[in-house]
């Protein structure tokens, strides 16, 4: 990279669109997951440290392999541009203990399952709560009926979602980390603005956020089509972008546009906004009431922790043990060790979970 003023934005702006993308009404679910707003604080404050931990762990593979194999990728040059998304397996083959790599591939469809079925379930039960029931049903839909539809609709997901995936797959000329930034970018970030924005600017038109989409996902195109990394790069006399500048700008000249000119727009709608002809105002009031008083845990919530920590603590011995036998397979002292002392944390992780007193774990 050729300007280090493009890296500086591209941190910046990247670190603002995480923000609103996981802050914002529709990822909420994950803290109604916790028994009260106190310990939803302290899970949003957990997952940021670990969030911090895991970039260096995430990035470790990539600097290594760097420096040990700068040929990696052209060992999977019939990728095209995916090519150096195969560091992580080169890394793994070359550099840690036989069967790392199996590791990995578990680790894999492990962390990928677990954002899907709560996507999957997510956006069935916003499709039949707010569209089936109350559009195509207009609150005659039973509870039977709703399940059954939900249940559909998260199978039409999930078929949505493997031929998407084809799809992406079909795209050698772009790589993983690029197209899953552009997704999140032009696709996402118009759907992101209400979303997120919507706990502030709260008094707007019912029609609002359809529009803002509306209007985001032209924004988005100009971006495609006008307002090109090229283009913007000769107003502020960056020429010669290379490969890297010209992915990262876009990506940094979409979000950019998004929080000026979408959110601007969203903002704008407010002046078309009256009181009196509004048929949600009661229940926007109670929503907003709901979101902003504090949630206290009733009684007897400790009983039903203690079960949940016992079974998760459980559940993690075990795969602690299932772990430990990886030492079984031929390799050198060293990656037998690895596999010890991997074994051995996360067994004992488990082990703290069930024998931890109540008192340490507040």
């Amino acid at each position: 990279m050729n300007y280090p003023l493009l890296i500086v934005c591209s941190f910046f702006f990247f670190l603002v669109k995480q923000l609103q993308g996981i802050n914002n009404m529709q990822d909420a679910y994950r803290f109604l997951n916790a028994k009260d707003s106190n310990n939803a604080s302290k899970a949003a404050l957990m997952a940021g440290l670990m969030m911090l931990v895991g970039t260096i762990i995430w990035f470790i593979p990539p600097w290594a392999s760097a420096i040990l194999y700068p040929d990696a990728a052209q060992q999977y040059s019939e990728l095209g541009a995916k090519s150096r998304d195969a560091v992580y397996l080169v890394f793994a083959r070359e550099t840690m203990p036989i069967g790392t790599v199996g590791l990995l591939m578990a680790g894999l469809f492990a962390a990928t399952m677990s954002s899907m079925d709560s996507a999957l379930n997510r956006n069935s039960g916003i499709f039949v709560r707010s569209f089936y029931a109350t559009i195509v049903r207009k609150g005659k839909a039973s509870d039977k009926e709703q399940l059954r539809m939900g249940q559909i609709a998260c199978i039409v997901n999930g078929l949505l979602v493997i031929l998407m995936a084809q799809f992406f797959l079909s795209l050698k000329e772009v790589s993983l980390f690029d197209l899953t930034m552009r997704v999140t970018t032009l696709l996402q970030g118009p759907i992101l603005v209400p979303l997120c924005f919507g706990m502030f600017i709260r008094k707007t038109p019912k029609w609002a956020p359809w529009a803002t989409v509306l209007f985001g996902a032209f924004v988005s195109w100009s971006v495609i089509e006008i307002f090109t990394p090229q283009t913007v790069g000769a107003w502020f006399g960056l020429e010669n972008l290379t490969a890297r500048e010209i992915s990262e700008f876009k990506t940094t000249i979409t979000i950019v546009a998004h929080l000026v000119f979408t959110t601007s727009f969203f903002w704008a709608t407010t002046l078309f906004y009256k009181e009196e002809t509004n048929p949600n105002s009661e229940r926007q009031a109670k929503f907003f009431v709901d979101m902003e008083t504090p949630v206290i845990a009733s009684e007897g919530q400790d009983i039903v922790d203690r079960m949940q920590r016992e079974k998760l603590g459980t559940l993690v011995m075990i795969m602690g043990a299932g772990l430990l036998l990886m030492i079984l397979i031929p390799n050198p002292m060293w990656g037998r060790l690895l596999f010890l002392c991997c074994s051995a944390s996360i067994f004992g992780l488990g082990y703290l979970l069930k024998k931890v007193p109540e008192l340490i774990l507040r």
